[in-house]
């Protein structure tokens, strides 16, 4: 089954909290393979995520 945009975003937000399941896993990512927008939203989450960590470290 073919994952919509929302549905890709909320699957990259959750695995920032937990592990998804090697069903999610798989379906995100052939969806990142085609979805260059997705692939932004996901690496810009990364980055802010790396951000919010050093700045709660003092970096």
């Amino acid at each position: 089954m073919k994952l919509s945009c929302r549905q890709a975003s909320r699957l990259i937000s959750a695995s920032q909290d937990r592990p998804l399941s090697q069903w999610e896993y798989v379906r995100l990512r052939v969806h990142l393979f085609m979805c260059g927008n997705c692939r932004n939203f996901s690496q810009q989450l990364k980055q802010l995520s790396e951000a919010a960590r050093r700045a709660g470290r003092g970096e």
